[in-house]
């Protein structure tokens, strides 16, 4: 039996309604279920052939059991080597150098020193910083944000350095970037499932949580659609993920990447709405029995380095067959 495990947390209706569309789905030797575990003995196979992860970016013991789980032969979504050790800084960085539009992004040092730090371990560090030289790159209006976090959590908007400081002044001893600001028309969340499957979803930031995703799902212009696509894809290969949330914000007709590291997306059917719902649990739960019954060997290559092939491999690779779902107008 090819068991497919799904690991969670305080979500309800993604987990149950994967686990009961893969089982429906009724494949010979293929089984869904929640994961349970209890203490994990090193090196010991978890008797799963897929793992879907969406918790262990937040608990530290399940992204210890899933890499151990790698070990035995379990595929996990997503790759918990890769993903421990990514940030959206880099992502930025490498987004830039295959051609995705980013827009210009700074890394700043930490407001307050890390905990267990002194001035003394800042020595490396220029003192004062040339604000100016970094407001002139970036621009205002600009967003001050973490260089690896997620669900808009301390992120602000600032319109000049006299807000940026006051805000700054707020972060404590997280790590921020500040990115131009993209004063879009258009917003756009894209579901990217397997590497493959693309599913793009008007979408409004600026709405009240519950109403971000655009009812009726108009669709973008055919051009720009296609580019989105196409990045959004080049993105999730290059960094290896197969369950990913890519975010565009389009100004005089130029996707920029804004977030692409949400390798948990939101998939709550009372945000993204039942239609966007259904999409995902399908796009997934195929994707998982896919892999289920794949020959694939998730450990013969751990070395974070074959995620860094470069822009000729990423060229390979969006060659590759997209399917992409149109969005009624």
């Amino acid at each position: 039996m090819k068991k497919i495990g799904i690991i969670f947390g305080m979500e309800n209706t993604f987990p149950s309604a994967l686990v009961d569309h893969i089982n429906g789905m009724k494949v010979d030797g293929v089984q869904a279920e929640f994961v349970k575990l209890g203490g994990v003995k090193m090196a010991e196979p978890s008797g799963y052939r897929v793992i879907i992860d969406r918790i262990s970016q937040d608990i530290p013991f399940y992204r210890a059991y899933l890499k151990n789980a790698v070990l035995s032969g379990a595929i996990v979504v997503n790759n918990p080597f890769w993903w421990s050790a990514d940030d959206k800084f880099f992502n930025y960085a490498l987004a830039s150098k295959i051609g995705v539009a980013i827009p210009p992004t700074v890394l700043l040092p930490h407001n307050q020193h890390p905990p267990g730090t002194t001035d003394q371990s800042m020595r490396n560090l220029v003192f004062p910083l040339n604000w100016e030289d970094i407001f002139e790159y970036v621009g205002f209006p600009a967003f001050l944000k973490p260089y690896s976090g997620g669900g808009w959590k301390h992120v602000y908007k600032v319109h000049s350095p006299e807000e940026f400081f006051h805000r700054y002044n707020q972060t404590g001893d997280l790590c921020m970037t500040l990115q131009r600001g993209v004063e879009f028309e258009e917003y756009f969340r894209c579901y990217v499932i397997g590497q493959e499957k693309v599913h793009v979803m008007r979408y409004d930031p600026k709405a009240p949580f519950h109403e971000r995703y655009v009812k009726g799902n108009p669709a973008a212009s055919a051009k720009l659609g296609e580019r989105i696509v196409k990045d959004a894809l080049t993105l999730c290969r290059v960094l290896g993920y197969d369950l990913n949330t890519v975010e565009f914000a389009v100004q005089d007709g130029i996707p920029y990447a804004i977030d692409f590291l949400n390798p948990a997306p939101d998939a709550d059917v009372n945000s993204v709405g039942r239609e966007n719902f259904d999409w995902v649990v399908n796009a997934v739960a195929e994707m998982a029995v896919k892999k289920a019954l794949s020959e694939e060997n998730p450990a013969k290559e751990l070395r974070w380095g074959a995620f860094l092939a470069g822009p000729a491999a990423v060229e390979s690779a969006v060659t590759k067959p997209a399917v992409r779902k149109r969005a009624r107008a």
